[in-house]
């Protein structure tokens, strides 16, 4: 069974950072893809970042490129989003996300997701 921790999350000014950490268990395979992906009240949720386990590849969501990173720790099975810059606009539910087809361009339909962590960047 594929269970996705979510951590880190809470408020923040607005160009202040934050992090998030995703542990992971059951990926039995390293064709997996883990990733985060986020929506907000209303809105069609949107890929934010996501890694390929096996080859590594990683891929960012436009808006968040050069201000988000995703690190891999595989020795804890922990995926962290190091979040830079933000702005008002990060504001959703963020949730990690998995699944066996390593496709990141999917990342808000994985099958996998965790119950999501709340992030807020005020003015």
């Amino acid at each position: 069974e594929v269970q996705l921790i979510e951590r880190g999350g809470g408020e923040v000014q607005a160009g202040g950072s934050l992090r998030l950490s995703c542990i992971h268990f059951g990926l039995g395979r390293d064709d997996y893809a883990v990733g985060w992906f986020r929506q907000s009240p209303g809105q069609e949720p949107e890929g934010v970042a996501c890694i390929t386990l096996g080859v590594g590849d990683t891929t960012y969501g436009d808006s968040v490129k050069g201000r988000f990173a995703l690190s891999r720790d595989e020795s804890s099975n922990t995926i962290t989003l190091q979040m830079n810059s933000l702005k008002p606009e990060d504001t959703a539910v963020y949730y990690c996300a998995a699944d066996e087809e390593p496709i990141c361009a999917h990342v808000p339909y994985f099958h996998h997701h965790g119950d999501g962590t709340q992030v807020t960047v005020f003015s």
